[in-house]
């Protein structure tokens, strides 16, 4: 029984380092290279387009940004950038309504 347990044993690694050969040789084949060559491409092409579409929406958000802020000053909030949107604490409010109920005087 020892000795089939042995001869397994030898046979599995065998066959380990028979597939590990082959492998290395079909990973370093031209035509391997050539299919990592074009996924390779194909990524920095997907990269060229995430690149260019967040450097839109950038571009959009900077333009809705500056739009709102000159619509905030033609109404007469000078004061107000834009920043003290996030803050949604008591204070806040009551400077916002202050602002209001001073322009409107």
């Amino acid at each position: 029984m020892m000795d089939l347990l042995k001869w397994k044993r030898l046979g599995i690694f065998a066959g380990g380092v028979l597939f590990g050969t082959v492998g290395v040789k079909i990973l370093a084949s031209e035509d391997a290279k050539k299919v990592y060559t074009n996924c390779v491409a194909a990524g920095l092409r997907v990269r060229n387009c995430a690149v260019t579409t967040a450097a839109s929406i950038q571009e959009n958000a900077d333009d809705i940004l500056a739009e709102a802020k000159e619509i905030n000053r033609q109404r007469g909030y000078e004061g107000f950038d834009g920043d003290d949107i996030s803050s949604s604490d008591a204070n806040g409010e009551e400077k916002a309504s202050m602002n209001v109920q001073q322009t409107e005087n």
